[in-house]
């Protein structure tokens, strides 16, 4: 009897205070008295950390240039920014607590054993997001980049031919306020984002602070999006809806796309909507969607195939249908694209620009580590440096690599043998992958569509462990630690000690695993 059977046939009363596994699909039964004790305890903790969070970004968040930051010179909010080493250990401390609440959640939100209800579920993720929605950024300085290039924009520069250094000057708060490398650098995002970034300068003009919320209000509206789009994928793709949503909605999301404002939150949101819409009532609304998603960052174009091939399936399979329906979702998502550049009159510069985030060579992406590992190889065997060709070499050869698994995996949509979300979830992860630059929160393009989508617990189970440690990764300033790396550990070992206050207040109160788990069996459905 496999392990799923076992669960099925499991008696309601689960020994002790375990949860009864929930069939996949059905109403999940109503948490007991104890459970909800133990959901408290979570969404308090969490919500704790999350507080925590937003008071260290006070001294150690992404704030403007010193001659520019409004907190500083102010009596209490000030008082921070004079003492970054305690501001960065309590940041520090509430990124613990949060992936601790959110690993623990995910024991009443697992497959198969669900206690939670989308509603419930929604609430506490809202309550965690809270607080950084009203923090200053952290864990990166993009959200400067974003007003400076929407502000080139305004004054009637080509962002990409301009730099923000080159149009506003150096003495502008906002270039002041990003990194060097970027300063002189073109816009490397697509027309329709810098349009909306267009509307958001005009409507907070020189205020920074206010470009900084609009910003993060358009983030949210986006996150709704994926909120909205998750459930409904999933229930699509036989995956219980809340487990999805927990997976999807995980720390990289919080850390990433509420503090830190990246706008991959919004063509995330529009693709997932995309192929929602596309699925239940149009592709042609679907593709659309898609396209004004890939109007932002063109790697969204990738949902445009498992799109097409979802519907070639569902009306009889084929190459020839893939053909037709690929032509369609092309010709409506990438004219979407040519429509957008033209209407916003910024045209098409956005393709050279394209290769603008080359600039910074990324470890965490294989391509490039394996380029500079080779122009290493090189300088050591006498050949000279060549880094910079052996770079263009690898970044090529991942990215025709990407391409290949993009077609293979839309031809197993095609022939019913993986789910169009699951595909694009794979697909997506492939390109950013094999391509020269991987950011953390680039590896939610392939999470959120997988959390929706997949149902084999060891890829899953994979999914939470990537979230939970590469959300540990990133130092919350958003910036370097030059002449001051001592701050970096001195913060992490203070807010590890620190830690075992908390820990030890809800020991013994927080929801357990269940004993079907303990005991090594475990759902086993089939992978997507």
């Amino acid at each position: 009897m496999t392990g799923a059977a076992q669960a099925l046939q499991a008696p309601a009363d689960v020994p002790g205070d375990a949860p009864a596994v929930t069939p996949p699909g059905a109403t999940p039964p109503p948490p007991t008295p104890d459970e909800r004790r133990r959901l408290r305890t979570v969404r308090r903790f969490g919500t704790t950390g999350s507080l925590l969070m937003a008071v260290g970004a006070l001294g150690c968040g992404a704030t403007p240039a010193p001659a520019y930051n409004p907190l500083l010179g102010t009596r209490v909010l000030g008082l921070w920014g004079r003492m970054p080493t305690v501001s960065l250990t309590l940041a520090y401390l509430g990124m613990g607590m949060l992936v601790l609440a959110w690993l623990w959640l995910g024991r009443l939100a697992w497959p198969a054993r669900v206690r939670l209800s989308v509603r419930q579920l929604t609430r506490i993720l809202v309550m965690w997001m809270a607080p950084l929605a009203v923090a200053p950024p952290l864990f990166s300085t993009d959200v400067y980049g974003y007003l400076s290039q929407a502000e080139v924009v305004s004054r009637g520069f080509d962002p990409y031919i301009y730099g923000a250094a080159q149009a506003l000057g150096l003495s502008d708060p906002l270039v002041a306020s990003i990194p060097t490398i970027w300063r002189t650098t073109p816009s490397p995002y697509g027309p329709g984002f810098l349009t909306f970034g267009r509307l958001i300068t005009g409507i907070a003009g020189d205020d920074i602070v206010l470009g900084i919320y609009l910003h993060r209000v358009l983030a949210l509206a986006a996150l709704g999006l994926v909120i909205w789009a998750v459930p409904h994928l999933a229930r699509r793709a036989g995956v219980e809806p809340i487990a999805a949503l927990w997976l999807a909605i995980s720390p990289l999301v919080l850390f990433h796309l509420v503090s830190g404002i990246h706008n991959d939150a919004i063509m995330l949101g529009v693709v997932l909507a995309g192929m929602e819409i596309g699925m239940r009532r149009s592709w042609v609304l679907g593709a659309l969607l898609i396209g004004l998603g890939a109007s932002g960052k063109i790697p969204a174009v990738v949902a445009l195939g498992f799109l097409a091939a979802h519907v070639a399936h569902e009306r009889g399979g084929g190459f020839a249908r893939l053909v037709r329906y690929g032509a369609g979702v092309s010709v409506l998502g990438l004219g979407t694209v040519a429509a957008v550049s033209v209407g916003s009159g910024l045209g098409f510069g956005w393709i050279q620009a394209l290769a603008v985030p080359n600039l910074l060579r990324s470890w965490l992406s294989v391509t490039t580590d394996l380029g500079v590992l080779g122009g290493w190889l090189g300088g050591l065997l006498g050949l000279g440096d060549h880094t910079e060709a052996v770079l263009d070499l690898t970044r090529a050869a991942g990215l025709g690599v990407a391409a290949l698994v993009c077609v293979l995996l839309v031809f197993m949509v095609l022939n019913g043998r993986l789910h169009a979300v699951a595909g694009m979830g794979y697909g997506f992860g492939a390109v950013f992958l094999a391509g020269p630059v991987l950011h953390p929160w680039y590896l939610l393009w392939a999470v959120v569509p997988l959390a929706a989508s997949v149902r084999d617990p060891k890829i899953r189970g994979f999914a939470v462990a990537v979230c939970a440690i590469v959300a540990l990764l990133v130092p919350p300033t958003g910036a370097d630690f030059s002449f001051r790396t001592y701050q970096l550990p001195m913060a992490i070992t203070a807010a590890a000690l620190l830690a075992l206050v908390p820990l030890a207040a809800v020991r013994g109160r927080v929801p357990r695993t269940p004993e079907t788990e303990r005991s090594g069996a475990r759902p086993d459905a089939p992978a997507t």
